[in-house]
């Protein structure tokens, strides 16, 4: 009949210890699950109980728990529950488990603060509410509800939230929740995850079954330094190319993506595609020059015909953005023009002013770099600032039939691909050790952005630190704080690389050797 009677609750009570008055010996726990019980009010006798397990019964009144002042832990999942926590609220009760019941909305839970789990999966509630005061709750489940949004969890400790299987598009509300280290939001509507910046805790988030379509939305979680597992499966967003290693290099935290463990070639993989080191670009960019070069008519060169002892002379002026490179390769040409030639390379940028075309650049589109890459017309190539650069095979043979050697400035992308060549130039570096002034001195020609401004400062403690971290990769150092003495200094090296006497006249050379 569904009643509860003594022999019954004998079987199921056990671990013995003392009550909680600490004067007799007693029994703190009951499990009473799958008994097809439905009257259960001889539980208001128990009064010592600590933990009740009800489950699988089908139960619909739980008012005796008003007379188990010490009880800790309740089960009362899959019964016949259409309202819950309609007893006297027990002092210290800590864990609650209402799933699988009829349970429509949700009640004010404001005398019951010392709970830190509740499970509500399973019945018909659609609305979060009656929490606020709930200050120790640091587990909440509500899957499989009639959820739409997300409210009243402001503020709460919450680690582990689960609210998968309702009707949730926004999650914008979650951003209050600054403590959650586990939360699913799988088999729901949503578009963005916009609400989950900042969670410096969050180690893992299942968002299956869902609408999220676009790879930017990964920019919300990218910088949660403890995230570890995501799950994705089902969304939009998977069909996009490359959307495995694009996620992976994104989030490089992720050790388990789509249920997958991530490998680490995997990882390797993902940065060598997105933002691979300069030794892998460099590498990749020479492989492409030499097999559409191989796939071209086969000639003789100018520039391979010196010897392998001696090679085509070539000189290379290395520096950041604006830095003097390029006043100092056309003064350099021009001071030594029985030895050297500009050679422009060709770039997809636009012209800064005061620039020329085939006097500093070959300004050409996209399209017409791409067709000189595949009819191997580049020696090499590198990528700066969202524009490609090339020196161009045909730009070098012209000035070598001159029996002249080439002179170039590059950014350091550049230095990396030219190194993978046979060609041994000389590496110059030229860089401003001053970054205020170099900054200042950016910002009064007009011509860059603050970001450009930005990124070009930032890159001269990387050159200082390559010429550190790797003696002998440039041949020469020159300051460029200031453009005379610079100039002075690059005449002097090379002059010095090409056996010449510096001539005594020169006011600059006498005070270099004084100093």
């Amino acid at each position: 009949d569904g009643v509860l009677d003594e022999d019954t609750v004998a079987e199921g009570l056990h671990k013995l210890g003392r009550s909680a008055s600490g004067i007799e010996y007693v029994y703190l726990n009951l499990s009473l699950s799958g008994r097809e019980l439905s009257d259960i009010n001889i539980l208001s006798r128990y009064i010592h109980l600590q933990k009740l397990e009800l489950s699988y019964n089908k139960i619909n009144d739980l008012s005796c728990i008003s007379h188990m002042p010490h009880l800790l832990e309740l089960n009362a999942s899959n019964n016949e529950l259409t309202t819950y926590f309609v007893f006297k609220p027990p002092k210290n009760l800590k864990e609650v488990d209402f799933s699988y019941n009829q349970i429509p909305k949700m009640q004010d839970l404001s005398a019951y603060e010392s709970l830190t789990k509740l499970l509500l999966d399973f019945n018909n509630i659609e609305e979060i509410r009656g929490l606020e005061k709930c200050h120790s709750l640091t587990h909440l489940s509500l899957s499989h509800n009639r959820l739409t949004a997300i409210s009243g969890l402001e503020s709460l400790p919450i680690r582990i939230l689960n609210l998968s299987s309702n009707q949730i598009e926004k999650i914008t509300a979650l951003s209050c929740l600054k403590t959650l280290q586990k939360l699913d939001l799988s088999s729901n509507k949503i578009t963005s995850l916009e609400g989950l910046e900042e969670h410096d805790l969050l180690e893992m988030i299942n968002l299956e079954d869902n609408q999220i379509a676009e790879l930017r939305e990964l920019e919300c979680i990218e910088d949660l330094p403890l995230l570890r597992v995501l799950n994705l499966l089902k969304n939009p967003v998977q069909e996009q190319t490359d959307y495995w290693l694009f996620v992976i290099f994104m989030l490089l935290q992720l050790t388990e993506l789509d249920l997958k463990k991530i490998s680490v070639k995997e990882k390797v993989a993902a940065v060598n595609k997105y933002d691979p080191p300069p030794e892998v670009v460099a590498a990749k960019d020479h492989m492409t020059h030499v097999m559409y070069s191989m796939l071209q008519p086969q000639r003789i060169f100018d520039s391979t015909l010196p010897s392998l002892d001696a090679p085509y002379p070539m000189l290379v002026l290395v520096g950041p953005l604006a830095c003097g490179k390029r006043e100092l390769t056309h003064k350099i040409c021009r001071q030594f023009n029985n030895f050297f030639r500009y050679g422009p390379c060709h770039t997809t940028r636009a012209a800064y002013f005061g620039e020329e075309n085939r006097l500093d650049y070959y300004f050409i589109s996209q399209e017409a770099f791409d067709k000189m890459v595949n009819t191997g017309k580049f020696i090499a190539t590198y990528k700066y600032s969202g524009y490609y650069y090339g020196l161009g095979r045909d730009t070098v043979e012209s000035i070598a039939r001159e029996g002249l050697a080439t002179c170039v400035h590059l950014e350091i992308e550049g230095v990396h691909s030219l190194k993978k060549t046979y060609f041994k130039p000389r590496y110059i570096l030229l860089v401003p050790m001053d970054k205020e002034k170099y900054e200042g001195h950016l910002r009064r020609k007009g011509l860059f952005s603050r970001p450009e401004i930005e990124e070009a400062v930032s890159r001269v403690d990387k050159y200082i630190k390559i010429s550190q971290d790797f003696p002998g990769y440039f041949d020469a150092v020159v300051n460029t704080d200031e453009m005379d003495e610079a100039f002075t200094e690059l005449s002097f090296l090379i002059k010095a690389y090409l056996g010449l006497e510096p001539p005594a006249v020169s006011g600059s050379i006498q005070d270099l050797n004084s100093r």
